[in-house]
């Protein structure tokens, strides 16, 4: 069964909460793809892999990098896995239409933005009637993720 992760971003920016996120997800062996619904997005997000911390970087390409196959994070705007991930990340409007395949699927949102909130309702809607499991995570005032639902 697909477990499906709702993170509802109201304290960090989604370029602070996203290499974390991957770092986890690589510690477990899993390869992820982080699915943007802009390249502009993709874009910033390329560099801030590279940079978020002055000790470490999260391995990753893009298609223009060559080797897809090979990347442990692959980053695109569309819907192709070639790197073999299991592990999706959904950012900027970026959904999934089939749970196939993936072990874990990770929607990312602005909770200030009330178009990214009922893209998320309605996401959160499909996941469940595919029969996923589904959790919703918000963040409280420390920046601590909350499991809410």
């Amino acid at each position: 069964m697909t477990e499906v992760l709702f993170y509802h971003l109201e304290q960090q920016p989604l370029d602070r909460v996203l290499p974390s996120l991957l770092e986890k997800t690589l510690d477990r062996g899993w390869k992820a793809v982080v699915r943007s619904g802009n390249e502009e997005r993709l874009e910033a997000l390329d560099t801030a892999l590279w940079t978020y911390r002055d000790d470490s970087f999260l391995p990753h390409g893009t298609t223009k990098d060559g080797s897809a196959e090979m990347q442990p994070v692959y980053l695109t705007t569309g819907d192709e896995t070639p790197n073999g991930a299991r592990v999706v990340f959904l950012v900027d409007g970026a959904e999934l239409d089939n749970f196939e395949g993936f072990i874990r699927v990770v929607h990312l949102f602005d909770g200030h933005d009330k178009d990214a909130l009922a893209r998320a309702r309605k996401q959160w809607k499909a996941a469940k009637d595919a029969g996923c499991a589904v959790t919703y995570w918000q963040q409280n005032a420390q920046g601590r993720w909350e499991k809410k639902a």
